[in-house]
């Protein structure tokens, strides 16, 4: 029983071809492609909308040199919230559940925003690693704390990403294999479940678009840092 919960995290593969590749690729052909009309369809604008108000929200605080990061921002949020959203219908697979995938786009751009401060101002950088006033015998012990801080971003990136999707996948099945074995012996309860499990799923919703948010947003904090 607990191994049919987590078969849902394997990477699917059909006639031992892996399909991880193809679930990567395959929520860019549910996005619209841009018009060359002057009026676009709604849902053209409210794409459009949407996006411009994530990314004026999102790079309010950050200066015109950050500004280069709002189209990689953008696509990739979208990018999180379609793989998150799409691994809640059934017989789908959700690629953002797989540390792997999520540290693997955590690093570079983390490591992106790091050689950029280096680049540009190393001294202002190199300081964050060391509080202003702070006592001499503490010097050691802060530099390592804050270099330590400093490259488990990326993994705290990753794995918040990971554990929110994968917890909520497993809830949601949890709950649902309770709501079937309670209908028949107990209809009251049964459907006390089923109601649970659907303000459960609306929630898991807005959490998948959360997390892709926040994803995003670490990301930029990290970049105004080194801006």
């Amino acid at each position: 029983m607990a191994l049919n919960f987590f078969d849902q995290f394997i990477s699917p593969s059909f006639l031992g071809i892996p399909l991880m590749a193809l679930s990567m690729i395959l929520p860019w052909a549910l996005f619209p492609n841009p018009s060359t009309r002057w009026v676009n369809n709604r849902l053209m604008t409210l794409q459009n909308w949407a996006m411009a108000q994530f990314m004026r929200q999102l790079f309010l605080p950050i200066n015109q040199e950050g500004h280069k990061w709002a189209l990689l921002f953008t696509a990739l949020m979208i990018y999180l919230a379609t793989f998150n959203l799409l691994g809640l219908l059934p017989y789908t697979f959700t690629p953002t559940t797989q540390l792997s995938l999520n540290m693997g786009i955590a690093i570079p751009l983390w490591l992106g925003t790091v050689i950029i401060g280096l680049r540009n101002q190393p001294t202002i950088s190199l300081g964050h690693l060391l509080p202003e006033g702070t006592p001499i015998p503490l010097i050691p012990i802060l530099i390592i704390i804050e270099t330590i801080s400093l490259i488990i971003r990326p993994l705290a990136l990753g794995v918040r990403l990971t554990a929110n999707l994968t917890a909520g996948h497993l809830l949601i099945q949890l709950i649902s294999t309770a709501t079937m074995v309670l209908l028949p012996l107990m209809p009251l309860v049964g459907v006390m479940t089923a109601t649970l499990l659907l303000l459960l799923t609306l929630l898991e919703i807005a959490v998948a678009m959360i997390q892709a948010y926040v994803f995003i947003l670490l990301v930029s904090l990290y970049l105004q840092e080194n801006i």
